[in-house]
């Protein structure tokens, strides 16, 4: 499986009663698709995978899965405690969704060593191709990720912690231990647009994109700037939205995901707010998302 082009991170819509709203996310899911998005991954960090149960998790694969209508890839979120972690990926299988991002485990911090064995044990709990995520606890070693890289389904690497060192020295050595083999690596920080250009200088050019979940407009501009060397609009987006936008979401804890959420309601889809513990974003912070969102659709329209 390759991965190309803009990857979409849907938000999990919830209803007045704080259910899974399954028709709007697959009204979600299918505008994203039918947008250019090179990929979906539902139920993820942006998909609030974090406040999901098990039944709310099944909802949000079978929904996103038939919503994409096998016109691009779709991998779900999996993470967490160990059992919790096989369960979902059991669940996304079951979907019928073609991979898995694993998320961190549960709050312990562990060697690598620790989190070889875990992905491992998740690895095994279906045959679907499974993206390793680094972020937060889950801080991988150089020999880890090639030992990893080595199952037959870790297809891909994403980073979330922007330590460009350890990085470079991950991407190096599993391309040592296996020079001829297909591995991904991609950005995934949140709001990775603004470290696009420094990832690509290190032959990481794939990143997710929350931005794509409220703006594809803004999102597909970047991409198409990037992929096609037009750095006077890169550096003007940058400069224009995803610098203040980076500088809003590190205003309050949580506001990566809220302010997405909050972003697709302003565009006109009712995904309701975010659940406990996040929370969502303040009157005046919304009014300045307001501001950014039409300032970057006016850079990005030619």
């Amino acid at each position: 499986m390759r991965l190309d082009g803009v990857l979409f991170f849907p938000v999990t819509p919830f209803d007045g009663d704080g259910a899974v709203s399954e028709p709007v996310l697959a009204e979600h899911v299918s505008a994203g698709v039918a947008a250019g998005a090179g990929a979906v991954f539902a139920a993820c960090g942006t998909g609030e995978y974090n406040a999901l149960d098990l039944a709310d998790y099944a909802k949000v694969m079978t929904t996103s899965v038939a919503a994409a209508g096998g016109r691009v890839p779709v991998f779900g979120g999996a993470g967490g405690p160990l059992p919790t972690a096989r369960a979902t990926a059991r669940a996304a299988a079951d979907s019928g969704a073609d991979g898995l991002l694993l998320l961190p485990p549960y709050l312990v911090s562990a060697p690598p060593a620790g989190l070889v064995r875990y992905v491992r044990e998740v690895a095994a709990a279906t045959d679907l191709p499974v993206v390793i995520y680094q972020r937060g606890n889950a801080r991988f070693s150089p020999a880890a990720v090639a030992e990893l890289a080595a199952l037959p389904n870790v297809i891909g690497f994403k980073d979330g912690l922007g330590d460009l060192d350890l990085l470079q020295r991950i991407i190096l050595t599993v391309r040592a231990a296996a020079p001829a083999g297909e591995f991904t690596f991609f950005n995934g920080l949140p709001t990775a647009e603004l470290t696009v250009p420094a990832y690509r200088g290190l032959g990481v050019s794939l990143y997710s994109s929350a931005v794509f979940a409220f703006a594809p407009e803004i999102a597909l501009a970047f991409h198409q700037a990037v992929t096609g060397g037009d750095d006077l609009l890169v550096r003007r987006l940058l400069t224009g939205f995803y610098l203040p936008l980076v500088e809003l979401r590190d205003l309050v804890p949580g506001y990566a995901v809220s302010l997405v959420k909050a972003g697709v309601r302003m565009r006109g889809l009712d995904v309701g707010g975010v659940r406990a513990p996040l929370t969502d974003p303040a009157p005046d912070h919304l009014a300045t998302l307001r501001h950014l969102t039409a300032r970057g659709l006016e850079l990005a329209t030619p």
